[in-house]
């Protein structure tokens, strides 16, 4: 039976629907995580049920009966984050009733200015897999430039730019726009496997380009299709297997 297996603290933790795995193993290297009275060790396992879970005190809450996914196209101007002191548009502002009483988390952000393909979920598990590097999960976005980008300059967003220590590249990248190759277009397609805090821009902003609209359109082979900005739509089992699928060629 479940309740008898011992798994990962960090893993509870994030099937309770708190917290992504990642931030479960920060919680437990800043010492806020607590296992029968005594500091949490990372790598640490426990009983769900069994042994008695505290986060800063409070005792870890048992995992959602239902696990929820939703994929929504965020807009612009909305922060994903469950909540701001100096901002209170938030993404979750933007969900229906039905959804408040799940503790949802973003599986993967888009900061304020940036819109489209946004997974809203309570599966920790499923986060971990789409955020963590070993998975290769490719990430599509559409790119528009304030300028045009030249052609002859692709092959530098590949090979990436190092910006403030870090190496920042694409792992594939082409110009859109009228023709079948136009030598240079403000518009372009981008794909990543991770996706670090602001890359795109700062990519770009690496190479002398200042980004002017970016769009997620899809994750895997879950594309944002039929969902109207600020809307949403649940996903079934077949769609999230969509989600962890190498993109389609």
């Amino acid at each position: 039976m479940e309740i008898t297996r011992e798994q990962r603290i960090q893993k509870l933790i994030a099937d309770a629907g708190y917290c992504s795995r990642r931030a479960a193993e920060a919680l437990i290297a800043d010492g806020k995580v607590t296992v029968n009275g005594r500091l949490a060790e990372l790598g640490q396992k426990a009983v769900s049920g069994r042994d008695r879970i505290l986060i800063s005190g409070k005792p870890l809450s048992a995992p959602p009966s239902r696990k929820l996914t939703l994929a929504m196209n965020k807009p612009r101007g909305y922060l994903c984050t469950n909540s701001d002191p100096h901002d209170d548009r938030t993404v979750f502002r933007l969900l229906p009733p039905e959804f408040a009483g799940f503790r949802l988390y973003c599986a993967g952000r888009l900061d304020k200015d940036s819109e489209g393909l946004l997974i809203l979920t309570t599966d920790g598990d499923l986060t971990h897999r789409l955020l963590h590097p070993s998975q290769q999960i490719t990430k599509r976005y559409r790119v528009r430039l304030r300028d045009p980008f030249p052609r002859k300059d692709l092959p530098r967003l590949l090979k990436g730019v190092r910006v403030e220590g870090d190496l920042l590249r694409a792992e594939k990248a082409f110009l859109l726009g009228p023709g079948n190759a136009p030598e240079s277009s403000d518009q372009l397609e981008v794909h990543l496997h991770h996706g670090r805090k602001r890359e795109i821009r700062r990519l770009f902003e690496g190479l002398r380009h200042r980004v002017k609209r970016l769009k997620r359109i899809q994750i895997g082979n879950f594309a944002l299709k039929g969902i109207g900005p600020g809307q949403i739509r649940v996903l079934g089992r077949a769609d999230i297997r969509a989600l962890l699928e190498e993109e389609k060629r």
